[in-house]
């Protein structure tokens, strides 16, 4: 589980999104609520409630010119910590792992600190693949680090 994670982390810190795309499951969910309410985003606003259709056109968006805020591309890097096995079953594994993400972009970098919680499925033949990534940023507003343009 640990070393699925570092993997997953390290493709989108060398923007190698469509590698981590092929990570989700087909019905899988990027979830992000909002910084100040620390909500469910099935009744609040957040800031990223995908499905597999929105993570597969972020992915595009992200990896074009189109995406004025990460062209070029920032620089990125996942540490993850803390990792914790919350329910292992024959269906999924549930994981919480701590996060800091640094953003380098024009000079400055940009700290995120939070967490995920991870629920990966091990498919035959495939092996371990993302259901759901419910990532959660501690900051109460983003400011004055600026948007959350990269993948968390």
């Amino acid at each position: 589980m640990e070393t699925f994670i570092h993997h997953e982390m390290s493709l989108i810190d060398s923007w190698e999104l469509d590698q981590w795309r092929d990570l989700l499951t087909d019905d899988a969910v990027y979830t992000i609520p909002s910084t100040n309410l620390q909500g469910d985003p099935a009744t609040e606003l957040g800031l990223i409630d995908d499905d597999r259709t929105r993570l597969h056109w972020r992915v595009e968006r992200l990896k074009s010119a189109r995406a004025h805020r990460e062209y070029p591309w920032s620089r990125v890097r996942h540490y993850a910590t803390n990792f914790r096995l919350l329910e292992s079953n024959d269906e999924e594994i549930v994981a919480h792992v701590n996060v800091i993400l640094y953003r380098y972009r024009y000079e400055q970098i940009d700290p995120f600190l939070g967490s995920i919680r991870y629920h990966l499925v091990d498919l035959p033949e495939e092996g371990l693949r993302i259901k759901a990534r419910h990532a959660r940023i501690d900051q109460q507003r983003l400011a004055p680090n600026g948007a959350l343009s990269v993948i968390f």
